[in-house]
């Protein structure tokens, strides 16, 4: 696992810390590339964003909805089935983490990210739908397998010609991949991890429970995909929004502030919760991003997959569909949850934590050049504390939970009895001066991913029942998302080999599932962000190369106004 984990990191660093140095930050290719591509397609397309969103809406509303139009499911399910895959844990995990690792100015960058990435959205969907195979007319016969099929890796090939169709090749392969990671196993993690936190549940049978559940649904194809995420959406989201909006009622005098701080944060960060790195504009700008990417899938070549599934005739029709879930996945909801934890204190808090010295959240820190810390290597030399403090913590590696150190550890939940004696960070014991051997220990620790959204819910909302629902969010929420993704990946799958490669795929997914559930959380989402760094390079490079066909597409149809035929409604723009 060491090794594995090892491998992880440089290849994390190495997607997102190739790029160009300016002055004596690093600006990653892959932060160039998501957002000059979005800021190039919003000025190409005269900002869609603002003048197309009201469109977007009265489609999604059903209105133009024409049964016998090819597709197998309408706008609004395109639609569920698409914010299923990106409400989620982003929304939850993913804004503490960007808050935890780079300041309430991280958020500025994930609004940025998500501002951008709808037109981003607007493109590669339109693209999707333009672009995408239909590959039967039975909507009854082997309804799992679907009727269309469409996404970067058909308009990369259609749309660019055969000669790229490597390039689309090693877009599915990543693609596919990357569902079983970001899409499936991080989703499964986060749940484990904060049904662990909360009622001390072993992973497996979290992970054994969510598997059983996702299995029901993805054997079922995109028809009971989109059936059921019609329902999960809309309740999981009306939920999870009302306990958010109530918090900030509840501390409206700190909503204002709150925004000054994510402003002043954004450009001129400070040193961050305990020297985690924060206070580099650089490492701010990335977290956001980072965050902002996987919360709302933006340029990552995703949701068209999902969009091109649409029952439509027009492939505008569904781009301006599209608009709406970086607006409300990212500018909406992560934006009430960083509020929360903002207004709330959490981010900063420390809470008494079980510290397992094997696995779990466990990780060594070491002081680096920059007045804070930095990951390193478990160590091979035995740490001695003395009243629950490190007697070498300043010369050599310190024990962290969520890489942030602990200062002192304890015997007790209570943090009453210091603990004095030493630690074996390889076998993961540590023994007391009496000779007793314990594999975890007690801290004040900060909370990082679901658990600091927990926190903040919890604090902030009267009564003890505040973290009950984002844990019950984060369990739909995480299912929700596996259950999309699962689309995602079988339809990489039957672009590389057809139908045969569908039902082994999602049985290897639903496997994955399970395995996501039970490997340390650190790892998990280190994967996910490489490969999400990984698999948008040619999906971005496709959108530029297409934009000429999507401005003309956008001209017709506007100019066309298809949703003024006889016998429809008049929309009003």
């Amino acid at each position: 696992m060491q090794v594995f984990e090892s491998f992880v990191t440089w290849l994390n660093a190495w997607v997102w810390e190739t790029g160009f140095t300016i002055g004596e930050e690093r600006l990653p290719l892959v932060v160039i590339a998501l957002i000059g591509t979005g800021l190039y397609l919003t000025l190409n397309l005269g900002f869609v964003q603002i003048r197309r969103l009201g469109h977007g809406i009265a489609i999604t509303s059903g209105k133009y909805d024409d049964p016998n139009e090819p597709g197998d499911v309408t706008h609004f399910q395109a639609l569920t089935t698409a914010l299923s895959a990106t409400v989620g844990i982003g929304n939850i995990a993913g804004v503490a983490i960007a808050i935890h690792f780079g300041g309430p100015g991280a958020l500025f960058w994930m609004w940025v990210t998500a501002f951008l990435g709808m037109a981003t959205k607007y493109t590669e969907v339109t693209l999707a739908q333009h672009y995408r195979t239909i590959t039967g007319t039975d909507h009854d016969a082997k309804k799992w397998e679907g009727t269309v099929a469409g996404g970067p890796m058909y308009y990369i090939q259609r749309g660019l010609g055969d000669k790229w169709k490597p390039l689309a090749v090693i877009f599915a392969v990543l693609l596919g991949v990357t569902a079983f990671m970001t899409g499936n196993a991080i989703q499964a993690n986060t749940v484990a991890d904060s049904m662990f936190s909360t009622f001390g549940v072993a992973p497996w049978i979290t992970g054994l429970i969510t598997t059983s559940v996702v299995l029901a649904v993805v054997v079922g194809g995109i028809g009971r995909i989109g059936a059921v995420t019609g329902i999960l959406a809309p309740v999981m989201a009306a939920i999870y929004v009302a306990g958010a909006l109530v918090i900030l009622l509840l501390n409206w005098q700190a909503v204002i502030p709150s925004f000054m701080l994510i402003f002043s944060e954004a450009f001129n960060p400070t040193a961050g919760i305990a020297g985690t790195g924060m206070g580099v504009f650089m490492v701010t700008m990335m977290w956001g991003v980072r965050r902002g990417l996987f919360s709302n899938e933006a340029g990552q070549g995703s949701a068209p997959i999902a969009h091109a599934a649409a029952k439509t005739d027009e492939p505008v029709s569904e781009g301006v569909v599209a608009l709406l879930e970086p607006f409300i996945d990212t500018i909406v909801i992560c934006t009430l949850t960083a509020l929360v934890i903002i207004t709330t204190g959490v981010w900063q808090d420390r809470v008494p934590t079980e510290i397992t010295l094997v696995g779990g959240d466990l990780s060594y820190v070491a002081d680096n050049d920059r007045n804070g810390v930095s990951p390193v290597d478990v160590p091979d030399t035995t740490l001695v504390y003395a009243n629950g403090v490190a007697s070498d913590a300043a010369a050599g590696a310190q024990i962290a939970w969520h890489e942030v150190p602990v200062g002192q550890l304890f015997l007790d939940s209570d943090l009453s009895q210091p603990f004095t004696g030493s630690i074996d960070p390889g076998l993961g014991v540590a023994t007391t001066v009496d000779g007793q051997d314990r594999t975890s220990l007690w801290g004040a620790a900060v909370e990082s991913g679901a658990p600091l959204t927990m926190l903040g819910f919890h604090q902030g909302l009267p009564g003890q029942w505040g973290d009950m629902i984002v844990l019950v969010c984060v369990l739909l929420f995480a299912i929700s998302t596996a259950i999309s993704w699962s689309y995602y990946g079988d339809r990489c799958a039957y672009y590389l080999f057809g139908t045969k490669a569908l039902m082994p795929y999602k049985l290897v997914y639903v496997a994955m599932h399970f395995v996501g559930a039970v490997v340390p959380l650190a790892s998990v989402w280190a994967l996910g962000d490489v490969l999400l760094g990984m698999v948008i390079l040619p999906n971005l490079l496709a959108l530029i190369l297409l934009a000429p066909k999507v401005k003309e597409l956008t001209n017709s149809y506007f100019e066309r106004q298809p949703w003024l035929e006889a016998g429809k409604p008049k929309f009003n723009e």
